[in-house]
């Protein structure tokens, strides 16, 4: 059942998103989500406490945050699989925790605004879905973190909700979120967070590293149905340079669309004012990428997502002969 559910809601989500009406009306998942971490970090993340001690009030917090998000979401599926079409209902819920449609919108509207209002729009749209200092980056370095942002949070975004969806239902792909929302922001090695957020940033490493390695491999798979697209360089890419990337998952979905297009993405890039040193995924390829190379890592996107749908198309169908 989970991963026909994991199936309708991808369908739905790339179909219609979530509306910009319904956020403004009730909110989204993540931001009731974040709302619980603030009130959490309010409570727990005292900084005049010992290390020790603050890295244990953020696993405590972080426990209770899981648990208030299993006991939730276990009751609304539960709920909702009783009732007359409960589980389209349930498919439709689940269909908020994955964003397919948000994402391409976002990296999309980065092209546009440099296309149509050069470097200062570009900055500003690009600002959008980083977090590095967009005021660093010239026309190819917002063309390089809109490509990287796609990437890796295609992994992050719509392979890994997807994945516990199928594996877990609803509580799955929620107690990811939760996980992911919370690594976003407390995760962070940094004064405030360093310690608070140490459970949250290496539980979320865990979870994602399955959906990394998917999402590579789609990848490349795409890269043989798009024209101009290279899959044994995205291949190559990626058992070169996945491993080297600061992250134990980003590396792999940026390694594989850098190779795919013939870039060179990561490296070297700024956050807060501070230098962060990385290892170039792709060595070879080029850096001075464009708003073009942005659509091509959309159009290779849009197909990774389609076998992806395809994918849990076939699990689905698979578990529903088996029982």
């Amino acid at each position: 059942m989970a991963f026909s559910l994991a199936f309708i809601a991808l369908l739905i989500e790339r179909l219609v998103g979530y509306p910009q009406w319904l956020v403004d009306r009730i909110g989204h998942p993540v931001i009731w989500i974040g709302k619980l971490i603030e009130r959490l970090e309010r409570r727990f993340n005292r900084l005049d406490l010992p290390f020790d001690i603050r890295r244990r009030h953020g696993v405590i917090a972080f426990l209770i945050l899981l648990g208030v998000t299993f006991v939730v979401s276990l009751l609304i599926e539960r709920s909702l699989l009783w009732l007359p079409f409960g589980f389209f209902v349930l498919a439709v819920i689940a269909s908020s925790l994955i964003a397919q449609k948000s994402l391409e919108d976002h990296v999309r509207a980065v092209a546009d605004a440099l296309e149509n209002g050069g470097l200062p729009a570009g900055r500003k749209a690009v600002s959008m879905i980083v977090g590095r200092d967009p005021d660093q980056l010239d026309e190819a370095g917002v063309s390089r973190a809109a490509i990287e942002s796609l990437a890796e949070n295609f992994s992050d975004g719509i392979t890994a909700p997807a994945l516990w969806l199928g594996l877990g239902g609803l509580p799955g792909a929620a107690l990811y979120k939760a996980t992911n929302t919370a690594d976003s922001m407390i995760g962070h090695r940094n004064a405030r967070y360093g310690a608070y957020g140490w459970a949250a940033a290496r539980f979320d490493d865990l979870v994602n590293l399955p959906a990394s390695r998917l999402t590579a491999l789609l990848f490349i798979a795409a890269a043989a149905l798009v024209p101009g697209a290279s899959p044994r360089a995205a291949w190559n890419a990626l058992r070169r340079d996945a491993s080297r990337h600061k992250s134990p998952n980003a590396g792999w979905p940026e390694a594989a669309m850098a190779g795919a297009l013939g870039l060179a993405l990561a490296g070297p890039r700024i956050y807060g004012g501070v230098l962060v040193d990385d290892h170039v995924m792709g060595e070879g390829g080029r850096r001075e990428a464009t708003a073009q190379d942005i659509r091509r890592a959309l159009t290779l996107s849009r197909v990774a997502d389609l076998l992806l749908i395809i994918l849990f198309g076939i699990l689905a169908d698979g578990f529903s002969a088996l029982i």
